[in-house]
């Protein structure tokens, strides 16, 4: 099955003008000016192949084993990224050069969307680290030698990866990390600590964002590709959650770390930059890695109201009930509209950090709608570990915190809108 997709997306690549959207993103206000995209376009049969293929995947190897994995806190990511790197589905639009299959973003969505009919937040969570995460940096500004040494393998799923930024002092405000990368000889010299580190525990390197002068802090940081095997770094606590209970989530520490300095991805001092860069497929892909399991809770609700009997009457013959229904699922299709227009502008290489943003304003927020209503008409079964709804009712609930804040996003709407209020200068 693996060598079939290979060939099947062979064809695929030849068969499309490949947009090389990581140049030269234009300003804010140019979005206004973009062409619009005809969403109704975006998606081909190529892209419903791909998806068939990644579902036979999902089928056969993750979901016959997603309760066991939730139960032991952890799964196992060499062993699942293998496969995926196998079939191609880790490299969708990175570089043919070092094994990716070269297509657009509109492909990666589509792997993003069937993503979510695994049953459970945890995997696709960390599938996307590695995807779209870790790695779009690296692959549009490292050089040679680090895509060679980190990129290749991440794609081909022989390593894990996992993305350095958060800290414990310093969540959603990126520009306030305190992790330093000092030069020492042809080295950097890293200190300091990152938290929240999904695929920590497994990960074989990390894109890390640290402090690597005394600039301002938007052009002081650099993002560094991190051997997680490097002498000084401590993995010093398993945080447990609440939800995505299998994606293992690390603190880490790092003491005196020595990394060569031609690890910088692209440009010192511009790591920032990259990052606000890499955010913006972070946002689309958390976006497009909910619709589906959104879909799939209010299908199942439909499928369990319909059968569950209350005075005399299945429950979803209840106005209340199916109206509810009715409203989500409108809410879900206007999400997908959202998303499907600010990937049209992606790929023609515009900035949709506003679009992007929405995006992952609404997936949060609709995220938890969804999973509260529906499993209110479970019932109490809705409050068991036994049913679906109940475990995407706690991973939903990450989506408006991990990867900026609900008030994080609409604080840079408000940037783009011209709304926010000056801050007054410091004297």
């Amino acid at each position: 099955m693996l060598s079939v997709c290979r060939s099947c997306f062979s064809a695929i690549r030849n068969r499309l003008t490949i947009i090389e959207h990581g140049r030269g993103f234009s300003a804010h206000a140019a979005v206004n000016e973009a062409k619009e995209p005809d969403t109704a376009q975006l998606f081909t049969q190529e892209h419903k192949e791909l998806r068939r293929s990644l579902g036979r995947l999902i089928e056969q190897d993750i979901n016959p084993y997603v309760d066991e994995w939730e139960e032991m806190g952890q799964f196992p990511a060499h062993e699942v990224f293998k496969k995926l790197g196998q079939a191609g589905f880790l490299g969708v639009t990175k570089p043919t050069e070092y094994g990716g299959l070269g297509l657009d973003y509109t492909y990666s969505v589509a792997v993003a969307e069937e993503l979510g009919h695994i049953n459970c937040g945890g995997v696709p969570m960390a599938i996307g680290v590695q995807t779209d995460m870790a790695t779009p940096a690296l692959a549009r500004f490292g050089s040679d030698e680090l895509k060679k040494q980190f990129l290749e393998p991440s794609i081909a799923g022989d390593v894990v990866a996992c993305l350095g930024v958060s800290e414990a002092g310093a969540g959603s405000d990126v520009a306030s990390i305190k992790t330093t990368a000092v030069k020492k000889g042809d080295d950097y010299v890293i200190n300091g600590g990152k938290m929240w580190t999904t695929n920590g525990f497994q990960a074989d390197w990390m894109c890390l964002l640290a402090n690597t002068n005394e600039g301002p802090p938007h052009q002081n940081k650099s993002l560094i590709c991190l051997p997680m095997d490097a002498k000084g770094i401590n993995l010093s606590k398993r945080i447990d959650k609440m939800g995505m209970r299998c994606s293992d989530t690390a603190q880490i520490f790092f003491e005196d770390v020595h990394v060569p300095q031609s690890y910088v991805v692209g440009e010192e001092g511009q790591g920032f930059t990259y990052q606000m860069i890499q955010f913006q497929e972070e946002r689309m892909w958390a976006a497009a890695s909910i619709l589906q399991t959104l879909q799939n809770i209010i299908q199942a609700t439909i499928e369990y109201t319909k059968e569950r009997q209350a005075f005399g009457q299945p429950i979803l013959n209840n106005q209340s009930v199916h109206f509810r229904l009715a409203e989500l699922e409108t809410e879900v299709e206007l999400l997908r509209s959202l998303l499907y227009r600010t990937v049209g502008l992606y790929v023609q290489g515009q900035d949709v950090t506003k679009f992007a943003s929405m995006c992952k304003l609404k997936v949060g927020r609709l995220g938890r709608e969804v999973a509260d209503s529906c499993l209110q008409y479970w019932g109490g079964m809705g409050f068991t570990n036994e049913v679906l709804v109940s475990r995407l009712y706690r991973d939903f609930r990450l989506i408006s915190i991990g990867g900026g804040a609900d008030e994080v996003m609409l604080s840079i709407i408000c940037k783009y809108m011209n709304t926010l209020p000056k801050m007054p200068q410091k004297k």
